[in-house]
């Protein structure tokens, strides 16, 4: 009798540790999560500053300037719900500008033009690792969350379920060859 006492007590406190050690980790992945997203809406925002800021600097012809400020402006006052379609509006309008070469080389030959190309592809190719590293996080999470153990103890708590940001972020080939 006192055996299987010592035996169950054993056990619970193993699956006890077992849970608690889960729910630690999914709770890492959640924190994950956060510090993800806000790296990514950091470089979402430095993607948009640039443009913007390139837009109205009077480098460009007045056509691309337009498009350009017009997507950059929209992709920064965008709400949460409308964001992913925002920031792929203003991939789709850096490919339009930026799609040849020559549109790069006249604004790194303009005065000052050197320097925003350079935080322009910088910032164009960070948003692609900044949104792979969130997704994986989120990818992760949702995967840890599907097992039976955490839905049955509800080891989730109130954490809403991890969404990945889901845009296209694929660079202008002229901005994503250049070197930092």
């Amino acid at each position: 009798m006192t055996e299987t006492l010592i035996w169950t007590v054993v056990v619970l406190i193993a699956i006890g540790l077992y849970l608690s050690w889960t729910a630690g980790r999914l709770d890492r992945l959640h924190a994950r999560i956060d510090a993800a997203r806000a790296a990514l809406d950091a470089q979402l925002l430095r993607r948009a500053s640039v443009a913007q800021e390139l837009a109205t600097s009077g480098i460009l012809d007045p056509a691309a300037s337009i498009v350009l400020y017009e997507a950059a402006h929209a992709a920064r006052q965008a709400e949460e719900d409308h964001r992913e379609v925002a920031e792929s509006e203003l991939s789709q309008a850096l490919r339009a500008v930026f799609g040849e070469p020559e549109q790069v080389e006249a604004v790194r030959e303009a005065p000052g033009g050197e320097e925003a190309a350079g935080e322009l592809a910088a910032a164009v190719r960070r948003v692609p690792m900044a949104r792979r590293f969130h997704n994986d996080a989120v990818r992760a999470a949702r995967a840890l969350r599907r097992h039976r153990t955490v839905r049955w103890f509800r080891l989730a708590g109130h954490a809403p379920f991890p969404l990945a940001f889901e845009m296209d972020d694929e660079p202008p080939v002229a901005l994503a060859d250049r070197p930092a």
